[in-house]
């Protein structure tokens, strides 16, 4: 009789991979810690099958037990980290709860504390919740193009007040959470400054909306019907000559109103101007990332789970197996995995590149933030949909809760800027505002596939090529106008942005795993980032070959590589997933992961 030695599978160190992907900045275990433990709370477990009210009375209660964990609400709205870990826990938890705290916190509080008024004014209200900050710039009308708006507030010198209307029904703020669900609002309400018949450009106003009555006398606030999603209060705004004190007007280095009616300011331009005074804007797309990533790791967590909870017939009769124990299953999970990863890194990298920034680097920090949202909620989308397609029909029922999470991530595609509105606005910056990437050097045919060098330098090659094609294409008819300009250049500036983006992702995933001290951990992430590289360099390889970037030998052993890699790194699915950290009450309480 013989014993069969096998090998030992190499252990990951779990909590070294769950420290680096939540090493946020000098606090980020502390920053993380606090909204992990938020997430974790009784008041937060998953709760499907409420009706309309119900939900919307749990969301607000929910915004208030979350207000106890911010120690000073006005140092907490500057502090993108912060901000950005709220929405990083709670989203996966409650998509709602997200969408008001992020409305209140960043858009409203933030716009308010930024507020240069003299004296300061008193924000107890608001950092107490006893009112509750809603944040009014899109209109019917005017959504990517909101600089375009029509709300107006036009200066009465004999009252020193100002006249907030809505001249038509295209000019109604659209869709934020007005209503009266969970108490008293106030907002502010971006509008064209008019004094004596000339348009300064939007600014902000800060604008009480209810009381404990109801809608305040001259405001209309129409219900919209319930959306797809994270679906609050949404709702039309209507102004009918609401009288506000001049100091409601929001003030700051953009324009400040003088005495005698006239506007102080340092910009120029009223369309930079309007742009200034919504800033708050760029932290809430690294808001809108953080809930995209969150929801698309929780999703993640629950499918992998689920693919060894939930076991099927194997290929010999009378045998079980888990449904991870299938390629075709836990190929797709892995390739995700890898992405989700690579999400991660960047969404750090672009957090610490704004909180960094200097004047001279707040365009290049602005874009990779704008860039980063766009690819980050695009992808979480995608791994939602894999991740609720692996769990079967167990994961169409909300009650396991996976199955609305596409829909809340379609919210953070479309909010604080349509995301292909974004990418037009980046590629459109980058064709001549930054600089070509360097010819990387080509390939001796020498290099394994898995080499992370020449699959990084692979990327650069894409990104070059777009670049030099979006140049090309913009000049390519000099007589048209600049529409027709754009549109011949717009698909190679769309395709430079992406793989700008990619090379962003890459290098934050491989600065992140070079950092890491055990050797075995550090080389079953290495193997995740070939394997994401790997992906992202064969649904170009095209390209590739014909850029000799990859010899043909390499293009043909793609297949290959891609199974081997993906073969090491199967049985370390799980413990690359539960690294996500995700809180144990809140998988617990979904009921097709208990095995049944």
């Amino acid at each position: 009789m013989t014993t069969e030695t096998r090998t030992p599978r190499p252990v990951l160190d779990q909590a070294a991979i769950t420290s680096l992907l939540f090493r946020d900045g000098a606090d980020g275990d502390e920053v993380h810690g606090r909204w992990r433990r938020a997430a974790s709370e009784e008041l937060f477990r998953h709760r499907p099958g409420l009706g309309t009210r119900e939900r919307q009375q749990l969301t607000y209660r929910r915004l208030r037990a979350l207000n106890r964990h911010v120690p000073s609400p006005e140092h907490f709205v500057n502090d993108p980290r912060g901000l950005a870990a709220l929405h990083e826990w709670i989203c996966p938890m409650d998509g709602p709860t997200v969408t008001v705290a992020t409305i209140h916190y960043n858009l409203f509080l933030g716009s308010v504390v930024d507020d240069q008024v003299s004296p300061p004014r008193d924000l107890t209200d608001f950092t107490t919740m006893s009112r509750i900050g809603t944040f009014l710039v899109t209109e019917r009308a005017h959504g990517n193009d909101v600089s375009a708006l029509e709300t107006v507030a036009r200066y009465d010198r004999e009252r020193d007040e100002f006249v907030l209307h809505t001249p038509h029904p295209g000019a109604q703020k659209y869709m934020p959470n007005t209503s009266t669900a969970g108490g008293p609002k106030t907002a502010v309400v971006a509008a064209r400054l008019i004094v004596d018949d000339e348009d300064l450009g939007a600014f902000l106003f800060l604008t009480p909306l209810s009381d404990e009555y109801g809608t305040l006398p001259g405001i209309t606030v129409t219900l919209l019907p319930e959306r797809v999603g994270a679906s609050v209060d949404h709702c039309a705004t209507n102004f009918d000559n609401v009288r506000l004190p001049r100091t409601a007007l929001v003030q700051g280095a953009h324009g400040q109103l003088l005495p005698d009616g006239s506007l102080a300011s340092s910009v120029a331009s009223t369309r930079k101007r309007f742009f200034h005074a919504i800033s708050r804007v760029t932290g809430g797309k690294l808001c809108m990332s953080a809930c995209a990533l969150g929801a698309a790791r929780t999703a993640l967590a629950i499918a992998v789970r689920y693919s060894y909870t939930r076991h099927i017939s194997g290929p010999v009769a009378g045998q079980r197996v888990p449904l991870a124990a299938h390629r075709s299953h836990h190929t797709r999970l892995l390739d995700h995995t890898a992405t989700a990863y690579a999400m991660t890194f960047l969404h750090r990298a672009a957090t610490e590149r704004w909180v960094t920034h200097t004047p001279e680097d707040r365009v290049a920090a602005e874009r990779l933030v704008a860039v980063s949202k766009g690819w980050v909620t695009w992808r979480a989308r995608e791994i939602a949909t894999e991740s609720r397609e692996r769990c079967g029909a167990r994961g169409l029922f909300p009650v396991n809760g996976i199955a609305t999470m596409a829909g809340d991530i379609d919210g953070t595609i479309t909010a604080e800027g349509d995301n292909m509105a974004i990418w037009c606005n980046a590629g459109a910056g980058m064709i001549f505002g930054q600089e070509l990437a360097a010819e990387p050097d080509r390939p001796t045919g020498d290099e394994p596939l898995t080499d992370l060098g020449l699959l990084r330098r692979a990327l650069t090659t894409v990104e070059r090529y777009w670049h030099l094609a979006a140049r090309r294409d913009l000049g390519r008819d000099n007589d048209g106008d600049a529409l027709s300009r754009w549109n011949n250049a717009s698909d190679s500036a769309l395709n430079l942005v992406e793989a700008y983006t990619v090379g962003q992702a890459a290098d934050a995933l491989l600065a992140a795993c070079a950092s890491v001290s055990d050797p075995i951990t550090r080389a079953v992430l290495e193997d995740l980032s070939a394997l994401f590289l790997l992906r992202q360099v064969s649904a170009r390889s095209g390209l590739l070959l014909a850029e000799q970037a990859l010899t043909a030998d390499q293009v043909r052993a793609l297949p290959e590589t891609l199974h081997a890699l993906t073969t090491r790194l199967a049985p370390h699915l799980s413990t690359l997933t539960q690294a996500f950290d995700v809180p144990e009450e809140h998988l617990s309480t979904l009921p097709m992961l208990s095995g049944v």
